[in-house]
C-alpha cells in the first residue's frame, strides 16, 4: 500500500528524518509525506510519530498501486 499524509507547514529537515521510509515535498503551507506503508499497524505508527512530534495532519489518504 502507498500512502500520502499531508501536514501542516514546511517540515525542517531535522523533523523530514524522522520518517525516513517516506519522501517528501513541500507544497505552499504544507509538507506531504509519501511512500510504502506494509500494514495498518505501520500506518499508525506513522501517525502516532505524527502525533509524538506535534505535527497537524491535515490529510491521509491512501494512493493508486
Amino acid at each position: 500500500m502507498r500512502y500520502e499524509i499531508r501536514v501542516d507547514g514546511q517540515l525542517s529537515e531535522t523533523l523530514a528524518k524522522a520518517f525516513p521510509e517516506l519522501d517528501s515535498f513541500v507544497v505552499p503551507h504544507q509538507t506531504v509525506l509519501f511512500g510504502k506503508v506494509v500494514d495498518q499497524a505501520h500506518l499508525y505508527g506513522l501517525l502516532a510519530r505524527c502525533q509524538s512530534l506535534g505535527l497537524q495532519v491535515v490529510e491521509m489518504r491512501r494512493l493508486p498501486e
